[in-house]
């Protein structure tokens, strides 16, 4: 009997030695996969932030354009509201700018006619019978139109400020790209008129970002490369034109 229980309490130790070994090399194999999937997520989020988004954006598109309705009519959320709002600036265009209707006149002749026919309708009723019609009291609300005018007046004058500081002197490629741009702008309204530019800019506005939320990582690559070759110019361009004009007013020595 004594020799059983010495055969039996061996086998018993191995028996538990293989256990702890089992469960030690789970141990590190499941620490092994932890670290895997650690480093793995950390490579894939190092590649995330080197992604090139044009303009710096971090955010996406539908909230770099605000959010909430106006985002989802530039977006396309719903295509049935959105087509047909450009379909009625289409139409709007079209109607002044082919058929050549002026937009003073137009409104001038609609409100003759619609006043004219509430007028007679108001005196006639009593020989035709019917009610006369009811005319609602219109009364626009104060907040908005002051939340607006506010919101105009912050941006006129950060306006002003940045057309000071380009004219001061301080930054000379603020006033390149200033010039620049106003330049451009000059040529666009040769070629059309406030109503057209309008209406240019209202098609875009409706069909380049949803275009960029589509192909946006195609776009990028290609907005990176782009940008690398014109900062690459205007390095040079700064180092021999730029670098040999003299930024600013001099400065008065101390005494």
């Amino acid at each position: 009997m004594s020799d059983h229980a010495e055969t039996a309490e061996p086998k018993s130790e191995s028996l538990i030695d293989k256990i702890v070994e089992k469960i030690h090399d789970h141990d590190s194999s499941s620490s092994s996969g932890s670290d895997a999937e650690t480093e793995g997520s950390a490579s894939s989020s190092t590649l995330k932030e080197k992604v090139f988004r044009i303009f710096g954006r971090e955010r996406p598109v539908h909230h770099v354009l605000g959010g909430g309705k106006p985002a989802d009519l530039f977006l396309w959320r719903n295509k049935k509201i959105s087509a047909g709002v450009l379909s009625g600036a289409t139409l709007i265009w079209v109607f002044f700018e082919l058929l050549e209707c002026h937009l003073l006149t137009f409104i001038s002749r609609s409100l003759i006619l619609a006043l004219g026919l509430l007028f007679l309708w108001s005196n006639a009723h009593t020989f035709i019978y019917k009610s006369p019609p009811r005319i609602p009291v219109v009364q626009l609300p104060a907040d908005p139109f002051l939340e607006f005018a506010s919101a105009l007046r912050a941006e006129i004058n950060c306006g002003f400020a940045l057309l000071r500081d380009i004219a001061t002197g301080r930054d000379l490629k603020k006033f390149l790209t200033a010039i620049a741009a106003l330049w451009v702008l000059s040529i666009v309204g040769s070629w059309c008129n406030f109503l057209t530019l309008f209406y240019i800019n209202f098609v875009l506005l409706y069909t380049v970002p949803v275009v960029y939320e589509k192909y946006e990582d195609k776009i990028d690559p290609l907005a990176e490369k782009a940008v690398i070759e014109f900062k690459k110019h205007y390095a040079v361009f700064e180092e021999k034109v730029l670098s040999k004009i003299p930024k600013g007013p001099l400065k008065g020595k101390k005494a």
